[in-house]
């Protein structure tokens, strides 16, 4: 009896396993991302010249949230609160941190009394550094600034 010759080894990679994996991955990367945003949506103010606060994206850093409609929040944790508790409990949110800054994060629309309440009771709990987080406005190309000549 004559036995059979196996078939020869095939030397090309099957890749549609690899890529069902990534089509997969690639699909749960885009359902989580926009549940990754740190705090509450706010939009910011925007000027022209803003200074880069880097700190302000960290973990741990103390940042409080005002909304269009006066809510304010505290993070990390994104807890809402009532403006009169903020000196306290930023106060035991800053113990054993080395950087004191607590920055804000105030809606544009946001009322300017509400904003000035928050900073009035950051300052009675001992804040002596703020920082208010802002957007960049991009500027097109031939606009006219405001005050220039006509």
């Amino acid at each position: 009896m004559e036995l059979k010759k196996a078939p020869p080894p095939v030397s090309d990679i099957n890749v549609t396993p690899m890529v069902d994996v990534m089509l997969v991955v690639l699909i749960i990367f885009m359902v989580i991302t926009p549940l990754l945003n740190k705090g509450i949506t706010v939009d910011k103010a925007k000027t022209r010249n803003p200074v880069v606060m880097s700190d302000a994206d960290k973990e741990d850093a103390v940042v409080v949230a005002i909304t269009r409609d006066g809510k304010v929040y505290l993070s990390p944790g994104v807890t809402q609160v009532v403006a009169d508790q903020l000196p306290q409990k930023v106060k035991d949110l800053l113990t054993n941190k080395t950087n004191k800054t607590v920055y804000i994060r105030a809606d544009a629309r946001a009322k300017y009394e509400k904003v000035e309440e928050v900073v009035d009771n950051l300052r009675a709990g001992g804040v002596d550094s703020l920082g208010l987080l802002t957007e960049q406005t991009i500027e097109r190309p031939g606009a006219k600034k405001p005050g220039a000549g006509l």
